[in-house]
């Protein structure tokens, strides 16, 4: 074979490779790069997440209930204290004096109690007397009676015994009487005494109330006064009335703020895991025991039914996750997470939450026919085509059309929501390949459209530099 018939083999054989690599870079210029996924089975969790703040289920707010000067302060914040412990006192100067000028007003009376019973006694014991004198009387009148009767006596003797046995009987009810009214007096006496204790009672209460003591075993947590300072009766909160803050500790709650799309999956008992910014790698079990009612805007922290204003803005709810077991290192106002547990289910269908996407449903199935293009102008329209977007949730899945792999329109139906995954109820079976990814991409894709999966790591131009 000569060298010009060589050069021209060559030569036809290039060109036939450059028209293959051509239309292979051709082809493949039409083809757009998805990231896919796979539809499986696996067990899914729903979490709803909330932020707020570490508080004691129990607090008080211990305020001044007598006017005064604070003398001593016992505790300082931070300190633990039990039940009944002495907190602080205010001075008690008149309180006292008007205790022991009451105790001596309760030890007179007392003494007069003394002085009537006394009075009684002699009462009675003249009482006794006047009727033995009586009993004489009553005899020596009777003999007298029948003497003169027999003319054995003068009438004027007869006389006397009866004006001495009449004057008997008068002394008898006289004494009777003074013993009557010395226990009359003695009765008063002890109703004047009776009111005196119960005066002393409320002086007591007076003085008592110069000393504040713990309701409660807790931690003090804030104490805005100093000793020397003066308190005043007053409105909660209101400055010079408050002492200091207790807080019983022995039970735990984060109250946390739910957005208000999640709100309706939080119920009562759901289990939640509560971590806390002051104590990284530490978590808290607890439960929620309660949902509020009223929505909170999140600007201000005010109920909507507080706003004087109409406004469109992002809303909360509250939410309380009492923790299963206290803790001594939790501080009331301590930042806290709480990640509640709303649903499980085991052995679920689930996809990733980015693959879900919105399309017309109808318009789709005509873009699949059409390898992703409109219909030409003038097309007819498909019958049941409606004349305007109906938008349904689904995915892409991936199929095989002569050789080349093309993504189709697939509505699904959903349950559950995880944190990064969701689960599907219907349109998918385990297995099925769908796209999810990239976003740009996902956002303009079409049914019929033909693909290349590429599920490489995108990098971003912030990580390239």
């Amino acid at each position: 074979m000569s060298a010009k018939k060589i050069i021209v083999i060559v030569a036809v054989v290039l060109v036939l490779a450059g028209v293959v690599v051509a239309s292979i870079l051709h082809g493949q210029a039409n083809v757009t790069k998805v990231a896919t996924g796979k539809a499986v089975r696996q067990d899914l969790t729903s979490i709803v997440n909330g932020t707020g703040q570490i508080k004691p289920l129990t607090y008080v707010n211990v305020g001044a209930t007598a006017f005064g000067r604070i003398t001593h302060l016992y505790v300082k914040e931070g300190d633990h204290v039990k039940a009944g412990a002495t907190l602080a006192t205010v001075e008690n100067v008149q309180p006292q004096a008007t205790v022991a000028a009451q105790e001596a007003s309760i030890a007179a009376a007392h003494t007069d109690i003394t002085s009537f019973q006394a009075a009684e006694k002699t009462a009675e014991a003249n009482i006794a007397q006047s009727q033995a004198d009586l009993e004489q009387k009553k005899l020596d009148y009777t003999r007298s009676q029948a003497l003169y009767n027999d003319k054995l006596i003068a009438k004027q003797d007869f006389d006397a015994k009866r004006a001495a046995y009449d004057m008997a009987s008068a002394t008898l009810l006289q004494r009777q009487a003074a013993l009557a009214q010395a226990r009359a007096q003695t009765d008063s006496q002890r109703g004047h005494t009776n009111q005196a204790v119960a005066n002393q009672r409320a002086n007591y209460d007076a003085l008592d109330k110069t000393v504040s003591r713990a309701p409660f075993n807790g931690l003090v947590t804030n104490v805005p006064v100093r000793e020397g300072e003066t308190v005043v009766v007053g409105i909660q909160n209101a400055g010079g009335s408050t002492i200091m803050t207790l807080a019983d500790m022995s039970v735990i709650t984060a109250e946390v703020k739910v957005d208000e799309t999640d709100i309706v999956n939080v119920s009562l008992n759901q289990p939640a895991d509560v971590t806390v910014d002051a104590l990284p790698g530490r978590i808290f079990k607890g439960h929620v025991t309660e949902v509020g009612d009223q929505a909170l805007l999140r600007t201000t922290g005010l109920s909507t039914t507080q706003s004087t204003t109409g406004t469109e803005e992002a809303k909360d709810f509250k939410v309380v996750v009492t923790l299963d077991k206290a803790s001594e290192d939790l501080r009331p106002g301590l930042s806290a997470t709480a990640k509640i547990t709303t649903a499980h289910k085991s052995n679920v269908l689930i996809i990733p939450i980015q693959a879900l996407i919105q399309r017309d449903a109808a318009q789709e199935k005509v873009l699949a026919a059409n390898g992703g293009k409109p219909p030409a102008a003038g097309a007819a329209t498909p019958a049941g085509a409606a004349t305007r977007p109906q938008l349904v949730q689904g995915v892409y899945v991936l199929q095989k059309d002569r050789k080349k792999q093309r993504v189709h329109f697939v509505p699904v139906t959903t349950g559950i929501t995880g944190s990064t995954d969701i689960e599907v109820v219907g349109g998918l079976k385990d297995g099925d390949e769908i796209v999810t990814g990239r976003y740009r991409i996902l956002r303009a894709l079409k049914s019929g459209t033909a693909v290349k999966v590429d599920n490489t790591v995108e990098v971003t131009d912030t990580e390239k530099s």
